[in-house]
């Protein structure tokens, strides 16, 4: 199977579009530059898996859909609590995955 950079960028020009999200806003989530990011979205460049998986998870998408474009059952995260943390900076993310881990811990003592 032979995947284009270009199908790759498209997918996910398409995914970041359809989350209303600028290309400022998923390269400060994937913590990578603006520039790249549209290089990779124009089919320019390609990108090494840790970049993919940054962006993916930027998108709270699996990385088979950005490079394969395949659909995949959801994995049971709730839309509403996906779309909250999808606004938030990475640094945010971080310190809401520590508070619900913390969270999650307590309510599995009881």
């Amino acid at each position: 199977m032979n995947i284009s950079n270009e199908e790759i960028g498209g997918r996910i020009w398409e995914l970041r579009r359809a989350r209303g999200m600028t290309r400022e806003k998923l390269a400060e989530k994937a913590e990578i530059s603006v520039q790249f990011l549209a290089d990779i979205e124009k089919g320019r460049k390609s990108m090494t898996v840790a970049t993919l998986k940054g962006i993916a998870s930027a998108l709270l998408v699996p990385t088979d859909l950005i490079v394969f474009g395949a659909e995949h059952e959801t994995d049971g995260t709730d839309p509403e609590l996906a779309e909250l943390i999808a606004t938030l900076t990475s640094e945010q993310q971080k310190a809401a995955a520590r508070i619900l881990k913390v969270f999650a811990e307590e309510i599995n003592r009881k």
